[in-house]
């Protein structure tokens, strides 16, 4: 249990480190100091020691042995770079809905995403994997249309050009963002070529 703990620990704050990392390149400094602060919590921390592997998630072993993640639902109702979190009853079709998430947060989610990428990757890692990940489950993903445009968008970019490029793309964003006028230049484009 102690190598669970061990390995945990060091899998959590390795992954904190690298998004701290991609969102001081991103240029959105608070996320990344804030980044998953509730993975140090009990509901969180004691099932990821529990069912840690160290090449994936704990949340997805604790779902194949309880049928359910009790630290991942903690994680998403906290963390609102996740997409889930954004997920609502809507007043229109009286159903649950995916919500549009704001810029900061879905910029958050890419350095979420690459990191975790590298972590469990290791020395494998390759800038094309983030975006792998994501469209193995593109078609089963209940997010809002935007938000899931601009995320697969980001991942195309930096599996295609490379971190340098993407991250000066999401700094200029971030600028732009903070004036009110993120333009997202190019992403109407991509959506218009994705869709056909």
């Amino acid at each position: 249990m102690f190598d669970n703990f061990k390995g945990h620990l060091s899998t959590v704050t390795g992954h904190r480190r690298k998004v701290r990392e991609h969102c001081f390149r991103a240029g959105i400094y608070w996320r990344g100091l804030m980044h998953d602060l509730s993975k140090f919590s009990p509901t969180e921390f004691i099932p990821g020691v529990l069912y840690f592997q160290g090449d994936r998630s704990p949340n997805e072993r604790e779902r194949e042995v309880m049928g359910y993640s009790k630290a991942w639902m903690h994680h998403k109702g906290r963390n609102r770079h996740h997409f889930e979190y954004w997920t609502d009853y809507s007043p229109v079709t009286k159903r649950l809905e995916p919500g549009k998430m704001p810029d900061v947060f879905i910029i958050e989610m890419f350095c979420d995403r690459v990191a975790a990428s590298k972590i469990y990757n290791k020395e494998k890692y390759t800038d094309d994997m983030p975006l792998a990940y994501f469209m193995r489950a593109k078609h089963r993903r209940i997010i809002e249309a935007e938000t899931a445009a601009k995320l697969e968008f980001l991942l195309t970019m930096l599996s295609k050009r490379g971190e340098d490029e993407t991250f000066r793309y999401i700094r200029r964003q971030v600028r732009l963002g903070r004036r009110g006028a993120a333009d997202w230049k190019g992403l109407a484009a991509f959506r218009e070529r994705s869709t056909v």
